[in-house]
């Protein structure tokens, strides 16, 4: 399915939707247009993991029939009383593939960790082909793997899966 923590592109940098006020309808506006069809639920209190960047948006008012999450009504870029325990997520009806992370592609977008089982992977600018930044091949483009959750036991994955010990 098409979810995870709402996230949006504003001034250079992605940060984080609060989930005060957040509802169906807001969560209608993102399916739409990440189009993932319609909003099945808008889970609020970090469903989908806490999100590290700036909190953009707070007490979003969108009808269900906008185009864009900035076409609805919102308070001002960075107005918030809201921490990362708060983030606002969307479950969408549309599928697409395990864990695609749309944050690359669209001002707006769904951040969800990639699943390592089946994928293929590669470490980039560490010092040899054993160290450095894990990214996975999707859709026939590299991307990184987000961190939440990332321990030990997920590197020692990886390490396997290269062939790394």
């Amino acid at each position: 399915r098409c979810s995870g923590r709402v996230e949006i592109h504003h001034n250079q940098q992605w940060g984080t939707v609060c989930d005060n006020s957040w509802g169906l309808s807001d969560a209608e506006v993102v399916c739409r247009q990440l189009g993932c069809g319609v909003a099945v639920s808008a889970p609020g209190n970090a469903l989908f993991g806490q999100g590290r960047d700036p909190i953009w948006l707070a007490e979003v008012n969108c009808t269900g029939t906008e185009g864009a999450i900035t076409e609805c009504g919102l308070k001002s870029w960075g107005a918030h009383n809201c921490d990362h325990a708060e983030d606002a997520s969307v479950v969408c009806s549309g599928k697409s593939s395990s864990g695609q992370s749309f944050r690359d592609y669209f001002s707006v977008g769904i951040s969800v960790c990639f699943p390592l089982y089946a994928l293929s992977l590669r470490l980039v600018n560490g010092p040899n082909r054993c160290a450095g930044r894990v990214e996975v091949l999707h859709q026939e483009q590299w991307g990184t793997v987000c961190d939440n959750g990332w321990d030990l036991e997920d590197a020692a994955v990886v390490c396997r899966q290269l062939g790394c010990g």
